[in-house]
């Protein structure tokens, strides 16, 4: 089983299933579905016990593993999660977004748009 990401009109992921590649290709519209890696984030693949990149890095599909609301971009072959803030900017290797300002150590932080800055939780 493999994990398949429905790419509507707009290039936006409108839903993601696991299903064969055999079911997917019955589809009338098996053309938009674009399969995606469960475990694949920042175009790395990493192993689901360990938690730690993937020794096999084929495995990493499409930059990111896709959730609704992501976009499809062709050109890059990539998921695209959608932009958190106006501010941040796409990492063209990771196809994943930055903050203009790196953030602290730690998880206890949240980003304040109008200041520009990380701010304690």
């Amino acid at each position: 089983m493999a994990h398949f990401a429905r790419v509507n009109t707009t290039g936006k992921i409108d839903t993601v299933i696991v299903a064969e590649q055999s079911f997917i290709n019955t589809l009338p519209d098996a053309v938009s579905w674009v399969q995606t890696s469960y475990n694949t984030r920042g175009g790395v693949h990493y192993d689901n016990a360990t938690g730690q990149p993937s020794a096999d890095q084929s495995k990493a599909l499409r930059k990111n593993y896709a959730g609704i609301g992501y976009t499809y971009d062709a050109q890059r072959n990539a998921f695209i999660p959608p932009k958190p803030f106006p501010s941040w900017v796409l990492d063209e290797t990771t196809c994943q977004w930055l903050s203009p300002v790196p953030a602290p150590s730690g998880d206890s932080w949240t980003w304040d748009e109008a200041n520009q800055e990380w701010v304690a939780a």
